[in-house]
Protein backbone atom coordinates (compact mmCIF):
# COMPACT_ATOMS: atom_id res chain seq x y z
CA UNK A 1 0.00 0.00 0.00
CA UNK A 2 1.55 3.05 -1.20
CA UNK A 3 1.80 6.01 1.60
CA UNK A 4 0.80 9.28 0.71
CA UNK A 5 3.37 12.19 1.97
CA UNK A 6 1.33 15.26 3.10
CA UNK A 7 3.18 18.68 2.94
CA UNK A 8 3.97 19.81 6.18
CA UNK A 9 1.40 22.47 8.06
CA UNK A 10 2.78 25.77 7.89
CA UNK A 11 3.73 27.50 11.04
CA UNK A 12 1.52 30.96 11.61
CA UNK A 13 3.75 33.97 11.61
CA UNK A 14 3.45 35.83 14.82
CA UNK A 15 1.92 39.17 14.51
CA UNK A 16 4.64 42.32 15.10
CA UNK A 17 4.68 43.74 18.06
CA UNK A 18 3.06 47.59 17.96
CA UNK A 19 3.95 50.67 20.35
CA UNK A 20 1.73 53.79 19.43
CA UNK A 21 3.37 57.22 21.42
CA UNK A 22 1.33 60.41 21.51
CA UNK A 23 0.43 62.68 24.17
CA UNK A 24 -3.05 62.67 23.08
CA UNK A 25 -4.86 59.66 24.63
CA UNK A 26 -7.32 60.26 21.88
CA UNK A 27 -5.05 59.33 19.06
CA UNK A 28 -3.05 56.84 20.84
CA UNK A 29 -6.64 54.95 21.33
CA UNK A 30 -8.08 55.42 18.05
CA UNK A 31 -4.88 53.89 16.28
CA UNK A 32 -4.98 50.89 19.21
CA UNK A 33 -8.31 50.13 18.18
CA UNK A 34 -7.89 50.20 14.73
CA UNK A 35 -4.64 48.19 14.34
CA UNK A 36 -6.98 45.62 16.88
CA UNK A 37 -9.87 45.84 15.05
CA UNK A 38 -8.31 45.42 11.22
CA UNK A 39 -5.10 44.49 11.66
CA UNK A 40 -4.09 40.95 12.96
CA UNK A 41 -0.75 40.89 11.99
CA UNK A 42 -0.33 43.13 14.51
CA UNK A 43 -0.59 43.47 18.04
CA UNK A 44 -0.71 46.57 20.21
CA UNK A 45 1.73 45.53 23.47
CA UNK A 46 2.16 49.35 24.72
CA UNK A 47 -0.11 52.34 24.75
CA UNK A 48 2.15 55.49 25.87
CA UNK A 49 1.75 59.34 25.85
CA UNK A 50 5.04 59.74 27.32
CA UNK A 51 8.49 58.99 26.73
CA UNK A 52 9.19 57.37 29.85
CA UNK A 53 5.59 55.74 29.58
CA UNK A 54 7.28 53.58 26.36
CA UNK A 55 10.78 53.07 27.63
CA UNK A 56 9.96 51.85 31.16
CA UNK A 57 7.21 49.33 29.86
CA UNK A 58 8.52 45.65 30.25
CA UNK A 59 7.45 45.32 26.79
CA UNK A 60 9.41 47.66 25.15
CA UNK A 61 11.23 47.19 22.70
CA UNK A 62 8.33 46.30 20.33
CA UNK A 63 8.97 45.58 16.81
CA UNK A 64 7.20 48.94 15.34
CA UNK A 65 6.87 52.27 17.29
CA UNK A 66 4.54 54.72 15.96
CA UNK A 67 5.66 58.04 17.25
CA UNK A 68 4.65 61.24 17.49
CA UNK A 69 7.27 63.76 16.56
CA UNK A 70 6.49 66.63 19.05
CA UNK A 71 5.74 65.09 23.14
CA UNK A 72 5.65 67.48 26.06
CA UNK A 73 8.93 66.55 27.32
CA UNK A 74 12.72 67.34 26.60
CA UNK A 75 14.29 64.74 24.57
CA UNK A 76 14.74 65.44 21.07
CA UNK A 77 13.02 63.28 18.18
CA UNK A 78 16.11 62.32 17.04
CA UNK A 79 17.82 60.88 20.33
CA UNK A 80 13.98 59.07 20.66
CA UNK A 81 14.48 57.90 17.24
CA UNK A 82 18.22 56.37 18.05
CA UNK A 83 17.08 54.89 21.32
CA UNK A 84 14.38 53.13 20.15
CA UNK A 85 16.39 51.70 16.83
CA UNK A 86 19.83 50.91 19.57
CA UNK A 87 16.97 48.62 21.42
CA UNK A 88 15.81 47.09 17.94
CA UNK A 89 12.51 48.82 17.14
CA UNK A 90 12.23 50.72 13.88
CA UNK A 91 10.25 54.06 13.97
CA UNK A 92 7.47 55.54 11.62
CA UNK A 93 6.79 59.35 13.15
CA UNK A 94 3.40 59.98 12.65
CA UNK A 95 2.82 64.16 12.71
CA UNK A 96 0.60 67.11 12.09
CA UNK A 97 3.83 68.91 11.30
CA UNK A 98 4.50 67.64 7.94
CA UNK A 99 7.55 69.95 6.60
CA UNK A 100 11.05 69.00 5.09
CA UNK A 101 12.66 69.65 7.91
CA UNK A 102 11.06 67.65 10.57
CA UNK A 103 11.10 64.74 8.16
CA UNK A 104 14.95 65.12 7.46
CA UNK A 105 15.97 65.14 10.78
CA UNK A 106 13.68 62.04 11.74
CA UNK A 107 15.24 60.04 8.56
CA UNK A 108 18.64 60.97 9.02
CA UNK A 109 18.01 59.67 13.03
CA UNK A 110 16.96 56.56 11.63
CA UNK A 111 13.67 56.41 11.24
CA UNK A 112 11.57 54.15 8.59
CA UNK A 113 9.10 56.68 7.58
CA UNK A 114 7.63 60.22 8.24
CA UNK A 115 3.82 60.15 7.80
CA UNK A 116 1.17 63.01 8.13
CA UNK A 117 -1.49 62.16 10.82
CA UNK A 118 -3.86 63.48 7.89
CA UNK A 119 -3.34 59.55 6.39
CA UNK A 120 -6.60 57.63 6.44
CA UNK A 121 -6.04 54.78 9.22
CA UNK A 122 -6.38 52.30 6.70
CA UNK A 123 -3.57 53.53 5.04
CA UNK A 124 -1.27 53.91 8.21
CA UNK A 125 -1.65 50.18 8.87
CA UNK A 126 -0.87 49.60 5.09
CA UNK A 127 2.42 51.55 5.81
CA UNK A 128 3.40 50.22 8.81
CA UNK A 129 3.16 46.47 7.00
CA UNK A 130 5.23 47.83 4.07
CA UNK A 131 7.97 49.05 6.74
CA UNK A 132 7.53 45.83 8.68
CA UNK A 133 8.05 44.35 4.94
CA UNK A 134 11.90 45.79 4.81
CA UNK A 135 10.68 48.72 2.77
CA UNK A 136 12.75 52.55 3.87
CA UNK A 137 12.07 55.94 2.33
CA UNK A 138 14.96 57.77 0.86
CA UNK A 139 17.67 58.26 3.25
CA UNK A 140 19.37 62.05 3.68
CA UNK A 141 23.30 62.09 4.34
CA UNK A 142 24.02 61.58 7.98
CA UNK A 143 24.03 64.26 10.05
CA UNK A 144 27.01 65.67 11.65
CA UNK A 145 28.51 64.02 15.05
CA UNK A 146 28.06 66.12 17.96
CA UNK A 147 31.68 67.54 19.94
CA UNK A 148 32.12 66.90 23.73
CA UNK A 149 34.73 68.55 25.59
CA UNK A 150 34.28 66.86 29.23
CA UNK A 151 37.24 65.91 30.57
CA UNK A 152 37.56 61.88 31.31
CA UNK A 153 37.94 62.57 35.06
CA UNK A 154 34.72 64.84 35.39
CA UNK A 155 32.32 63.27 37.39
CA UNK A 156 28.24 63.68 36.36
CA UNK A 157 26.02 61.95 39.12
CA UNK A 158 22.34 61.24 38.20
CA UNK A 159 19.91 59.75 40.65
CA UNK A 160 22.72 57.66 42.86
CA UNK A 161 25.00 56.64 39.80
CA UNK A 162 28.24 58.42 39.23
CA UNK A 163 29.38 58.36 35.92
CA UNK A 164 33.18 59.94 35.05
CA UNK A 165 32.90 61.85 31.76
CA UNK A 166 33.90 59.32 29.51
CA UNK A 167 31.91 56.73 30.73
CA UNK A 168 28.42 59.31 30.28
CA UNK A 169 30.04 60.03 26.67
CA UNK A 170 30.11 56.24 25.66
CA UNK A 171 26.68 55.26 27.11
CA UNK A 172 25.33 58.69 25.41
CA UNK A 173 26.99 57.35 21.97
CA UNK A 174 25.57 53.50 22.95
CA UNK A 175 22.00 54.57 23.25
CA UNK A 176 22.13 56.32 19.94
CA UNK A 177 22.51 53.00 18.67
CA UNK A 178 26.51 52.73 18.11
CA UNK A 179 28.22 49.59 18.83
CA UNK A 180 30.83 49.26 21.15
CA UNK A 181 33.29 49.46 18.15
CA UNK A 182 32.04 52.27 16.93
CA UNK A 183 32.00 54.45 20.57
CA UNK A 184 35.33 53.52 20.54
CA UNK A 185 36.02 55.19 17.30
CA UNK A 186 33.42 58.01 18.13
CA UNK A 187 35.70 58.23 21.57
CA UNK A 188 39.13 57.45 19.82
CA UNK A 189 40.23 54.98 22.38
CA UNK A 190 40.23 51.24 21.60
CA UNK A 191 37.49 48.67 20.82
CA UNK A 192 38.85 47.33 24.89
CA UNK A 193 38.52 50.32 26.31
CA UNK A 194 35.01 51.46 24.87
CA UNK A 195 33.91 48.19 26.59
CA UNK A 196 35.30 48.96 29.73
CA UNK A 197 33.44 52.12 29.81
CA UNK A 198 30.17 50.46 29.17
CA UNK A 199 30.97 47.55 31.90
CA UNK A 200 31.44 50.31 34.48
CA UNK A 201 28.34 51.87 33.62
CA UNK A 202 26.22 49.02 33.90
CA UNK A 203 28.07 48.03 37.38
CA UNK A 204 27.41 51.23 38.28
CA UNK A 205 23.66 51.06 37.51
CA UNK A 206 23.68 47.77 39.34
CA UNK A 207 24.71 48.80 42.39
CA UNK A 208 22.33 51.43 42.23
CA UNK A 209 19.49 48.58 42.44
CA UNK A 210 18.83 49.57 38.61
CA UNK A 211 19.72 46.45 36.51
CA UNK A 212 21.12 47.46 33.06
CA UNK A 213 22.63 44.27 31.85
CA UNK A 214 20.69 43.84 28.47
CA UNK A 215 21.04 46.63 25.87
CA UNK A 216 17.53 47.84 25.93
CA UNK A 217 17.51 48.16 29.91
CA UNK A 218 20.55 50.09 29.47
CA UNK A 219 19.25 52.47 26.93
CA UNK A 220 16.10 52.59 29.47
CA UNK A 221 18.68 54.02 32.23
CA UNK A 222 19.51 56.73 29.51
CA UNK A 223 16.51 57.94 28.92
CA UNK A 224 15.84 57.99 32.65
CA UNK A 225 18.74 60.44 33.54
CA UNK A 226 18.18 62.24 30.64
CA UNK A 227 21.36 61.47 28.54
CA UNK A 228 19.20 61.17 25.35
CA UNK A 229 18.60 64.52 25.49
Amino acid sequence: MTSIEHAPTPVPTPPHRLAILDDHELIVDGLARWFTDFASDFTVVIRATSWMDLVRDPEFPVDLVLMDLQLGDTVSIESRIRACRAAGAKVVVVTAIDDDESRRRSLVAGAAGFVSKTLPADQLVDYARRVMNGERLPRHPAAASRTDAAGAGDVVDHHGVALSAAEEKALRYYAQGLSTVEVGRRMEVGYETAKTYLRRVREKYAKAGRPASRKAELIRRAAEDGYLE
